[in-house]
């Protein structure tokens, strides 16, 4: 978790960000949100310490790479290499779906995307088994259970994020925050107490206590919550749940290919139109953000998981609910160098924002995301996440490979020993 410098309200302009928020569609910290005046936040945000106020670095959607031409394509390869692998080698686990290989066209060719959506390119993936929904409280609490596992945000901040030798590390952290935590949206806020001044910092607060457990603080609990999407939860958590569970997290382009559900140039796992027949599809924010939550589609945070329609593969809430973190480093232009064949993701993390914060990938949006504020629950839509910091609406699912089915048995056996 990373630590940051605590500035009075009066400082903000000297402030350095500490963990980012991202805006839906242009590129930058001042252009994060289409309306200068209003909060740049997006819909992710990363957990830190801070003071006074509550300073975040907004690490997002949004970067300071330049778009490249919508309609260029990349990842063309005259490498021969074997055919994709479509056929799933056996039944599906239980909660998993087969997700056949294929090629797609990864990236947006629409004007409105981001920078670093572009420039959209084909790529082939081998087939892989998904969660069909993404890993709940109560499938979380039984690998706490089974290990004894501590989440980052049960622990002191610490500077587990920040690249080795940067200056950063020097900061202090100021004793009354020096707790385990995370950050949380305000409770009952008035429209009067947002400060254009301070933009997104308005509406979020660090508060002690929050955890997995406990996510809106130590006053709130899971307990009926168990079959919600867990939160609050590192990149560094997940992965530990996903070597216990013998599987792992999915790349962005798998993510990507499986969320499409078998739809080329689609907005939206389900088609192009956001709400058809007037029917929500996805647990986001409807009304005027971040003061008024309608609740037309049933809920004001995260949602049970399942209850909205699958896409083509049988795959729950891949737009909306919860942001869902991915294997790769994020880096702002990685696709105009991926490879055409089961792209890793970056070796190193390389946000020219923060180059000094190790960053991952986190894709799918969350029920804080407002068609007038948030567009991360596009298919195309890219988020990058502190990789040591819990986040109020980030969770995941897991992959496994089409050959690494011998782990999963392997780990279901210690499991039942």
């Amino acid at each position: 978790m990373l630590p940051g410098k605590a500035f009075a309200a009066k400082d903000v302009g000297a402030c350095w960000p500490v963990a980012r928020f991202c805006g839906p569609h242009r590129s930058g910290l001042a252009d994060c949100h289409d309306n200068p005046g209003a909060a740049r936040l997006d819909c992710v945000m990363n957990r830190c310490a801070f003071c006074v106020i509550v300073l975040l670095v907004m690490p997002g959607c949004g970067t300071g790479a330049s778009s490249p031409s919508p309609t260029r394509s990349i990842g063309q390869t005259d490498e021969k290499l074997p055919p994709v692998v479509t056929e799933a080698p056996a039944d599906a686990p239980d909660g998993m779906v087969w997700i056949p290989g294929g090629q797609f066209e990864m990236g947006t060719r629409d004007p409105q995307g981001k920078p670093d959506e572009f420039p959209p390119h084909a790529v082939e993936l081998d087939g892989f088994f998904m969660d069909t929904h993404e890993v709940t409280n109560r499938e979380f609490e039984r690998f706490v259970r089974a290990t004894g596992y501590v989440t980052a945000a049960e622990k002191k901040p610490d500077f587990s994020s920040v690249r080795e030798g940067s200056k950063r590390t020097q900061d202090k952290i100021l004793p009354e925050l020096n707790r385990p935590g995370s950050i949380c949206m305000k409770k009952g806020l008035k429209a009067s107490e947002i400060d254009p001044s301070l933009g997104a910092y308005s509406w979020w607060e660090y508060v002690p206590g929050a955890n997995w457990r406990h996510p809106e603080g130590p006053d709130s609990s899971i307990e009926t919550r168990m079959d919600h999407p867990v939160v609050h939860v590192s990149w560094h958590d997940v992965t530990a749940y996903c070597d216990w569970a013998g599987k792992r997290l999915p790349t962005e382009a798998e993510w990507e290919f499986a969320a499409r559900g078998g739809l080329e140039g689609m907005t939206y796992p389900w088609g192009n139109e956001r709400k058809p027949e007037g029917r929500w599809m996805m647990n986001i924010w409807q009304g005027a953000f971040p003061v008024k939550n309608t609740n037309e589609d049933g809920f004001l945070t995260s949602a049970p998981v399942g209850r909205f329609k699958e896409n083509k593969y049988g795959l729950f809430d891949m737009s909306g609910n919860v942001w869902e973190w991915c294997q790769d480093n994020y880096t702002a232009d990685y696709y105009s160098e991926s490879p055409r064949r089961n792209p890793p993701g970056p070796e190193e993390s390389r946000d020219p924002d923060e180059p000094d914060i190790l960053k991952r990938i986190q894709r799918g949006g969350s029920f804080m995301c407002s068609d007038t504020y948030c567009t991360g629950y596009r298919v195309t839509a890219r988020m990058k996440g502190e990789q040591g910091s819990g986040l109020y609406h980030t969770g995941f699912r897991c992959v496994v490979s089409h050959d690494g089915l011998a782990a999963l048995g392997k780990a279901a056996g210690a499991k039942a020993r």
